[in-house]
Parts: structure tokens; C-alpha cells; sequence
């Protein structure tokens, strides 16, 4: 929270850009560069995305997402490392498993997958989205096997051993002593209680959906950098502030995607926001199958070589460097561009501003020290 309530101020330096031309001047702060600032994401998406178009191949993508039910959602708030970590791991596996069965598709296949937290009206709701291409590599690594047009794999076969493999894996956690219950949830401490919602989530059909296929890798990069380097809610879903309630746009899916208008107080916001932090050093993109990054290179030029792509040339040092996390707020680049003012000259970084120190910062505050 502090890092998003000083991003772009005072607080955090800058520098002093001035026109040279007319000589207009004017601030520019620097960005807290947190992963959950709905303002610091473009340079890291746009790099990442970079990274990602070298990789796509010339087939259909398909989409998968695994969502967990409320009751399992309810302990993932309260255990949020270990339970993403979980929903990560299930579907993967899931998705890997039921691919290479001969019934199905008989391959090893590649996917990325990119984890959320929230619904539009910013509750915990978490699922993961993965985009993986409609096919992939035969057991024997001599042949791609493609996948039909417009199907990929049953979502209700998806589901069900999801399910299994989740509550599986959930049990062994709570047997380790390794998840914690706090508030309403400190009943599941009590192994009956846990066991009777265990038995309640294997009688649920747990939401696994698969969308149409995309047209092509042009199309999976414009899905991705809607998808991947998100946080709960962008800037432009909000739409007024009055006195302490805060209006934002959310899509009312369950009435077929209308879009309507949420008022909150400010603190019931602030709250919901809050509840989609993530972990720290908790990485919310990664990579399976034959794109993990283990063998990445290699399993794609054989790819490439039985789909006939030509080699791509490989991206520029650093392309692949994990951007969940961003470069350190003080560095700052110097960006020429127009004069607001004049309209003709180019603004020039001409003084860099350090941070204010803790006691310059203490001396500003509007009331009285003591």
C-alpha cells in the first residue's frame, strides 16, 4: 500500500524535465515499479510479450481455465503460497496427463499458465487461465500430433481428475500440519470437520472451461497482454470518487456480461484490492510441459522443425529474465518528448530529485510533530 499510495509523487524522487525550447519545466516522479500497481506493468509486459513471440507456433491456441470452489477458495486466502502453488501444480499435471492418454490426444504438450485471484467485483475468486497450442509433440519426439479443430481436450474429464489431484494434494497438506484456519475456518482445525468438507468437495463438479481456439500467434500475444502483468483492477475501470465512496465498472457475467457500476466504501475497496496480493516472490506466470524453461529451446526447434517454421532468431539478452518482478524504482529513464506548453520544443531530463529523507518527510506532515 505504500508503495501504490506514492507511486508518481514526491516521495519517491525524480527529476526535473525542462523544454528547450521555451523553457518550460515540470516534475516527473518516479514509479514504485510494485506488481501490484495498476500503473507500473507496461515496460515489464511489453518485454516479457517480446520473450513469448518467439515461441509461438504456427497452430491454433486453445484457452483452459481451472477455477477453485468457494468452500477450497475460502483456505486459499488464509494459505495463499501454498494453496496457488497447489492450483498451479493440479491443473498443470491434469492438463499433461490426460493429454498424452492415447484416447485423447497422445502427446506431450506445451502451455503457459497465468494465475488470477480476482472476479470484476473484486472478490477472491481464483483460477488459473492457460494457453496452449492445439497439439503437440508424439511420445516418441518424431512427430506433431495435432489436435482437432475446434476441440482440444473433455473439460468434464479436465475436471474431474482435477478435482482428484487437488483435494488429493490438499489432504496430504493438512495431514503435514502445513495449512492454518483462522476466523470462520478455525472449525476445519478439528480433522472431522476438515474430512466432511473434503467429502462435500469431491460430490461438487468443479468449473473447468475451455474457450474457442484463437486465429493465430498475432491473436495469442493481443490475448496475452490483455491476460498476463494484471492486477485486480486497472485505472480505467474507476470511475468517481465521492467522499468515501468509490464507483468502478465491473462485467456482470452471470447476466450475460452487461456492464454495470459498483459503488464501495473506501475501506470495503481498499479491502477487496488487498485481498489479491500475492505472496512475496510467489511467480504468478509459469511455463509446462515442452515449454518449461528446462528444455524450452530445444523442444521448440524440434517443433518447429516438424510443423517447417523457419528458426527464429534468438531474443536479446535479458528478454528472458523473469519480469513478475520490476526493475528498482530509482531508475528513471530519460524520455524526450513534446513540450505540453509550446508544443514545439522537447522536454530534457535537466536535475534528478532524490527521495526526501525520513525526518524531511516527518516535517512536512500537516499537524502538529508533537
Amino acid at each position: 500500500m505504500k508503495a501504490l499510495a506514492s507511486c508518481r509523487t514526491a516521495a519517491l524522487g525524480g527529476h526535473l524535465d525542462e523544454c528547450e525550447g521555451c523553457g518550460y519545466g515540470r516534475p516527473s516522479y518516479n514509479s514504485c515499479r510494485n506488481r501490484h500497481c495498476p500503473k507500473c506493468h507496461a515496460a515489464a509486459r511489453a518485454r516479457w510479450l517480446e520473450a513469448r513471440r518467439a515461441e509461438l507456433l504456427p497452430v491454433p491456441y486453445f484457452h483452459v481455465v481451472f477455477t477453485l470452489p468457494a468452500a477450497i477458495a475460502d483456505i486459499a486466502l488464509q494459505n495463499k503460497a501454498a494453496l496457488y502453488d497447489m492450483l498451479f501444480h493440479t491443473s498443470a499435471e491434469t492438463m499433461q496427463e490426460i493429454a498424452a492418454d492415447p484416447k485423447h490426444l497422445g502427446a506431450e504438450i506445451g502451455f503457459l499458465t497465468v494465475l488470477h485471484t480476482w472476479g470484476q467485483n473484486l472478490m477472491h475468486h481464483p483460477h488459473v487461465h492457460c494457453v496452449v497450442p492445439g497439439g503437440g509433440l508424439a511420445p516418441d519426439g518424431k512427430g506433431w500430433v495435432a489436435s482437432r479443430e475446434n476441440f482440444f481436450l473433455p473439460v468434464r474429464v479436465l475436471s474431474r481428475v482435477f478435482r482428484g489431484k487437488f483435494l488429493e494434494r490438499l489432504r496430504k497438506a493438512y495431514d503435514r500440519g502445513e495449512l492454518a484456519f483462522h476466523g470462520s475456518l478455525a472449525k476445519y482445525r478439528k480433522s472431522a470437520a476438515f474430512r466432511r468438507l473434503l467429502d462435500e468437495a469431491y460430490r461438487q463438479e468443479w468449473v473447468v472451461y475451455a474457450k474457442a481456439p484463437f486465429g493465430g500467434p498475432e491473436q495469442v500475444l493481443k490475448y496475452l497482454a490483455r491476460y498476463t502483468h494484471r492486477v485486480a483492477i486497472s485505472n480505467q475501470r474507476l470511475r468517481s470518487m465521492d467522499g468515501d465512496r468509490v464507483s468502478f465498472e465491473w462485467k456482470d457475467y452471470a447476466r450475460g456480461h452487461v456492464r454495470r457500476t459498483m459503488t464501495l466504501t473506501a475501506m470495503e475497496f481498499i479491502r477487496r484490492f488487498l485481498l489479491h496480493v500475492l505472496p512475496t516472490g510467489f511467480v504468478q506466470i509459469r511455463q509446462y510441459g515442452f515449454l518449461a524453461n528446462c528444455h524450452r529451446q530445444t523442444k521448440l526447434e524440434v517443433c518447429r522443425r516438424l510443423l517447417n517454421v523457419a528458426p527464429v532468431p534468438e531474443p536479446e539478452p535479458g528478454a528472458e529474465a523473469d519480469v513478475t518482478s520490476d526493475p528498482p524504482a530509482d531508475e528513471v529513464e530519460e524520455v524526450a518528448h513534446r513540450c505540453p506548453n509550446c508544443g514545439v520544443g522537447h522536454m530534457r531530463k535537466v536535475k534528478t530529485m532524490a527521495r526526501p529523507t525520513t525526518q524531511q518527510v516527518f516535517e512536512s506532515w500537516p499537524f502538529d510533530s508533537s
